[in-house]
Formats: C-alpha cells, structure tokens, sequence
C-alpha cells in the first residue's frame, strides 16, 4: 500500500477509536482473568482425568475424541504461535506489508491473553463430550461430515456473522464490546481472537452450528472435528497478519475464490474504514449486501506488489542465552515486550531452545529481527544466529565473522548508511572492534560505528557531580579507555586493583593526567566501574551505598543489596520512536543500549566516518547529539 493511502487509511482508523468502550458490557471479562498466569488450572482437572483413563483402562475401553482435546489445544496454541513468529519476522522484513505503522507496548499488553480462548474452547469440548453420548465413538473420518460442515459454514456459519459483526458496529455494542477488538489498528495474528468475553460465547455458538450438527445427524468425525477448528484458526491469522501473501494466480486461475476467501489486505481495510468488509472469511456477503470497500481490489494488487525499502540504519546484534530467542520480537511477544531475565519456567522451553540453537548453528545469515523509525530515518536490527557462548569458541570465530562480513556487505549493497555492532560482535578478539572489517573492504559507504564513544559519555554522566575519586573493576576494554582517559583529564583520580591493567592502561594515558592513574587495594570509593569478570567475593568488598555502574555490554550480578546498580548504558529513546514494543535484552521498556544509539545519531548527524577500532571521537560530541536529537539518560535501577 502506498504512503498516502496508509495514512488515509490511519486517520479514518485514529478518529473512530474514539469510540472506545468508556463502559464495558456485561460479561466484558473473562471469568478467569483475575487468576493471571495461574488461570491454566481452570483446565488442569480435565487434563489430570483423561490421564487418569488412559492409565487405568483398557486401551480399547479409551475413547480417542476425549484424549485428543488436550493435544489438540496444545497443537492450537503452537499454530497461533507459529503465526505470531512469522508474521512479526515478516512484517519486519518484508515490503509487502499492508498498513505501514506502529505497534506499541499497550497493544501488547491487551493482546497477551489470546489463549483465553483456546482455554474456553477446551473447557466446552471437555464438557461436550460427557454431555453428548455420541461424541464419545467419533470415528477418523466421515466424508459426508466434511461436506456438511463445509456447507453449514458457508451458509449459516457466513451469514449469521456478516450481521452479527455488523450489529457489533452500532454504537451501543460497539462501545461496550467490539471497541476492544478495534483498539488494534494495525494488527497481528492474535489481533483476531482479541475480544470481549461475551463476544466469545457468540462466536462459539455460531462456529458450534456445524460441529452440533454433525453429531446429531452422526456424521461427525475426529478429523471433521479438528481440521474445521483449525481452519477457523488458520482463516482468523491469515486476516490479521498484516502482509500480503495470497497470491494473484489463484483469483486469475479460479474466479470464484474471490467470493470464498479473503485476504489480509481485505480485513485490514475493515480495521482502518471500520464500514466495510464485515465478512467473517468469504467476501460473499459484503457483495450482496454492498458493503464491499471500493479500495479492495487496489489494497490488495499495491499490498501484494509491495513498496521499494529504504533502510538507513542497521544494528547488528545476536542471541544470548538460549532462552533468549522467545525475547527477539519474532518470539513470544508477551516476553518480548518485558525486559528478560532468567525464570524457573525457561526450563520448560528447554527442548525447543535447544532445537532452535541447532537450527541457528547451520543457517547461514542474518535475520531481520524488528523494523523502526524516528522521524525520517528508517532503522532495522538484524541478528546474527549465534549465541554468547558460540562467541567464546575459538573453532567458531571465523564462522562467526564471515556472518558479519556477509551482513555488512548486505547493508552496503541496500545503501544502508550506518551499521551500528551490538554485544559480542564488535569485541576485540573477534573483529579488534569492528577494524578487521574496514581493512577488509576499504571502499565500504555504509559506516560501522562500535559505539563505544556514547557507551562511555553515558557512564561519564552516570557519575556524581563532585566525584573525585572512581575504583575501576574488570576487564578493561575500549570503553574502559575512553572513560579513564576522560576521568584523568577531569582530574578525578582512578583506582585500579589488577596490576597488570595498571601498567598497560598506563602506556595508553595521554599527557600528563596519568598522575590521576592510581594502583592499590582500597576499594572504599562509592563509585565503583564495573566491567566483565568481577565475582561476587570482590563485589563484597564494596562499602555500603557505593553505586556500581558498569561499562560492559553484559549486566553484573547483583550481589549487594545495599549498593545502588546502574544498567549497561543506555539511554531512553524520544516519544517519535515509532514501532518500539519489545525490549532490547534487559533493558527497560523504551530504553536502548548506547551501542546502538550511537548508530542512530551517527545518521541523524550525518556524519561520514567510521567509529571501530582505535578510533575514539570526542565524547562530548556525540552526548550532545544524543541529547538533540531526544534521547534521556537513566537514572540507577
């Protein structure tokens, strides 16, 4: 879709939320909601009795039908799943997204309960089956079943949505129910079975008319059953995933399907007009009834050939532990959108980490993990599939760089203007911060800048006024450097503990400050500079109160109770940042590491040089730039 029409399309959809429910109907909530994460239990008895069965009968005595609902839910949560992970790589990479605008934490928090359903389905199914004694010998598979279900759905399933959806859009159940579904203007896959609790128990009831009926005429079969319920699953995702990806062929090939399916870009327009294309999955309705929006057509035929991108931004980062991969915004977007850390539940998804590390280790390129804009600079993060601990395994370090390389020629080729490297891919033993890169290709146009410049002005301004003396704790490294180097031109003394980083940072100082460059064991200043390395004895050393504000990529363990920790630095991001609503590994909502920051000003200064290696630029530069351009530091967690 074009610029212009999304932004028609947006202004119809921002000037009808208004609308929104200032007074939720009855049954708006769900009977559950108020137990949170604990509401899985309402299903746990169920579960706990088909259990039960299998284990003390006889196997022919088990009907299959009642063992496979809970399977099946499980299956139905991967699928909407799988949905979710496509759609947002999907909508982050590709030029055929439908509506080009942003996402935000509040979407996400209102979308986190999308199972709801899947668990009140269950719920009916388990209670079904005892009711209705013919449920109980449902065979694999009755044809005659599947074509009743198909015609029962493309009658009276259709048409009693068209009008009930349409009745949902009359002011009163709009402003009481339906509001809550269309607070999503751009959508996602859950997007589709975000509503109202009361909403649910129509749709259910309308969705029941062909499975009711094919047990009553018993007709009805496991896979009738199954495959009807995942296609209203499949449908629902498909019109809500906000790309294009039905193609032309099948209309040209097969006219009618025109009539029979929709496509995402037809129920877009319905989240942006609101008046038009009420059809639940077959258009045929909003034909007969004139309610078809004019624009269809054309939505559809721009969605699907897609807009030329222009990216000006690239930060490249990676994985980290292997739990961290539900953290990307392609994963699970509930976790995504908080900061990340480690849970006793991560070892439930411990098969499938595992699973997706050893499908990383053999894909061979960078991946677009989540796309941005601040005012007219368009950004994207990349990540390179390899984990923490991959980068610390010498057998992989070429693998590794070859990833960067590959990722770095990308962004030149697609004239990106600045590459920023994040974590572990700008450490000097792999890439000596990024220079290995610019011997490589020396006529490179995408700048490459580390970062480290920001990093440290961020630690600078973390620092109390009126501190004269600093205890520097860790690996040193090149943000280490630029901040002893500043802090000794400030005449602000420096204590280091680790001889041999005394004597080497020693040959690095420049001038006469190296007289603020101090060796010894006394550890009592209350600012302490923490980099990677220091164990929890030696933070012990540390007096009551002292603020431990780190210069590594990395957070240090929170041994101290009583010291007051800094984040990594970072800085919060200006309210224009558009489509923020995952988290950058542990950082709070709306909040960036200064590594990448520093990519973002780079660009929005214009600047022509690169940031890597040895090179250092002024530090007072780019904080001021930063400060321009919107961003804030933080203040101690």
């Amino acid at each position: 879709m074009g610029r212009c029409l999304s932004c028609t399309q947006f202004a119809t959809a921002e000037s009808l939320k208004g609308l929104m429910a200032s007074r939720p109907g009855l049954l708006t909530e769900w009977p559950w909601q108020r137990l949170g994460n604990f509401k899985y239990v309402v299903i746990a008895p169920w579960m706990a009795h088909s259990f039960y069965v299998l284990g003390t009968r006889d196997v022919k005595d088990v009907s299959l039908a009642y063992q496979l609902i809970f399977p099946f839910l499980l299956l139905r949560m991967l699928h909407n799943q799988i949905w979710i992970s496509v759609s947002r790589f999907q909508t982050a990479r590709s030029p055929h997204r439908i509506l080009d605008r942003s996402i935000d934490f509040e979407q996400v928090d209102r979308e986190r309960n999308w199972d709801d359903q899947i668990l009140f389905n269950g719920l009916l199914f388990y209670v079904g089956f005892h009711l209705v004694p013919s449920a109980a010998n449902l065979p694999l598979w009755r044809t005659n079943g599947v074509i009743f279900t198909a015609l029962l759905h493309a009658g009276p399933v259709e048409f009693l949505y068209y009008w009930f959806h349409r009745a949902l859009h009359h002011h009163f159940l709009y402003s009481r129910y339906h509001s809550h579904h269309h607070a999503s203007i751009v959508t996602e896959p859950i997007t589709s079975v975000i509503h109202p609790f009361a909403e649910h128990i129509v749709y259910f009831a309308l969705f029941a008319i062909p499975l009711l009926t094919t047990i009553l005429t018993e007709t009805a079969s496991i896979i009738q059953f199954s495959v009807y319920v995942l296609y209203i699953d499949f449908m629902n995702n498909l019109g809500h995933c906000n790309f294009e990806l039905v193609p032309q062929w099948l209309f040209s090939e097969f006219p009618v399907m025109k009539y029979l399916m929709y496509t995402p870009s037809f129920h877009s327009l319905h989240h942006t007009q609101f008046r038009t294309n009420y059809s639940l999955f077959m258009p045929f309705y909003d034909y007969v009834y004139d309610t078809m929006d004019k624009s269809s057509d054309e939505v559809y035929k721009t969605s699907l050939k897609g807009r030329k991108e222009n990216i000006d931004v690239v930060h490249l980062t990676h994985p980290t532990t292997l739990q961290s991969m539900y953290h990307l915004r392609p994963g699970i977007a509930s976790v995504a959108s908080k900061p990340y850390k480690s849970n006793w539940y991560d070892l439930i998804m411990c098969p499938t980490a595992w699973v997706s590390m050893v499908l990383t280790w053999f894909y061979s390129s960078s991946f677009v993990v989540e796309t941005n804009r601040l005012k007219n600079l368009k950004m994207q993060t990349w990540a390179i599939p390899r984990y923490n601990f991959q980068y610390r395994l010498s057998w992989e370090k070429e693998t590794i760089n070859d990833l960067i390389e590959n990722a770095i020629q990308e962004a030149d080729r697609k004239g990106v203007k600045v590459l920023s490297l994040g974590l572990l891919n700008q450490a000097k033993e792999i890439n000596g911060c990024g220079e290995l890169y610019l011997h490589k290709f020396p006529k490179l146009k995408v700048r490459i800048v580390d970062g480290s410049s920001l990093a440290a002005a961020v630690i600078l301004s973390s620092i109390p006024q009126g501190t004269q003396q600093v205890v520097l704790k860790g690996h040193l490294s090149k943000v280490a450097y630029i901040v002893i180097q500043s802090l000794c031109n400030r005449g602000v003394k420096v204590v280091m503990t680790n001889k041999n980083d005394y004597s080497m940072m020693k040959l690095r100082i420049i001038g006469t400050t190296e007289v603020n460059l101090m060796l010894s064991k006394n550890c009592l200043s209350k600012v302490w500079l923490m980099g990677d390395g220091v164990d929890d004895k030696e933070q012990q050393k540390a007096a009551k109160g002292t603020w431990v504000i780190p210069f590594s990529q990395f957070p240090p363990k929170k041994v101290r109770k009583d010291c007051l920790y800094y984040t990594t630095p970072a800085m919060k991001i200006p309210s224009e940042f558009e489509n923020v609503h995952s988290c950058e590994n542990w950082l709070p909502r709306r909040v960036m590491s200064a590594w990448r920051i520093a990519g973002i000003v780079h660009a929005l200064e214009g600047w022509s040089s690169h940031e890597c290696g040895d090179t250092v630029p002024h530090v007072d530069k780019i904080w001021s730039a930063a400060l321009k351009h919107g961003f804030l530091p933080l203040p101690p967690e």
